[in-house]
């Protein structure tokens, strides 16, 4: 990515180690850098600490009650509802309308009910790329469910400038889940409708793509 790529609404962090230094471009663009002079691998156990205390600065800064989640519990909420009472018609929303007028503070949230695989980071890294480049917004990526324990918070009790799009995949094996009336796929695609329900619920703008190649998408943005 070039300087010129992001939106002025972007703080970078530099973790700097032997003097090498590869954010001068971005401070020269006039982007605010944050340097972090890190030590070896001795040194981890205080950057784990900063970064856990500026989680926290950030979330009150955000409106953001970091040591709770009441909305991560929602989703939870209508995920045993979907396990409980089956899966509900989700209509899956028009990609061109979630993107249309995106711009700065606005970012777009991917999350990935997706194989956890180097092909799948590298085809979400590309599509990621091509948003920045088109819309000069800032991103975000993780798996699900996984994310829903950092970042889904943030989507749905932070700031309402975030859109969303949710990727699954119909997977070619599965597993029971033992003791449970269910399977795992079961269990991950009820995940994935409490979260998108949640969304929905609070007025946020959420796509949901059923892919079978992820840079298809990036060709549609």
């Amino acid at each position: 990515m070039e300087p010129g790529d992001y939106g002025d609404d972007r703080v970078f962090l530099h973790l700097e180690h032997g003097g090498v230094r590869t954010a001068a471009d971005l401070s020269q663009a006039g982007h605010p850098v944050v340097t972090v002079h890190a030590l070896g691998p001795e040194d981890l156990g205080r950057i784990f600490f900063l970064s856990e205390f500026a989680t926290a600065v950030a979330g009150w800064v955000l409106g953001i009650n970091p040591f709770d989640q009441p909305n991560v519990q929602e989703a939870k909420d209508n995920t045993n509802r979907v396990l409980s009472e089956g899966a509900p018609d989700l209509p899956e929303g028009d990609l061109a309308e979630l993107l249309d007028g995106l711009a700065p503070p606005h970012y777009v949230a991917i999350m990935g009910y997706l194989p956890y695989s180097g092909e799948t980071e590298a085809s979400i890294a590309r599509l990621r790329a091509a948003l920045i480049e088109r819309y000069h917004v800032a991103t975000t990526w993780g798996y699900g469910p996984r994310f829903l324990h950092s970042t889904g918070q943030f989507h749905k009790g932070g700031p309402k400038v975030g859109r969303f799009l949710q990727l699954i995949d119909e997977p070619a094996g599965d597993l029971e889940v033992p003791g449970e009336p269910y399977t795992f796929g079961t269990l991950v695609r009820a995940q994935a409708d409490g979260d998108l329900q949640t969304l929905r619920n609070h007025g946020l703008p959420a796509v949901r793509i059923v892919v079978g190649d992820i840079d298809q998408i990036k060709e549609r943005i």
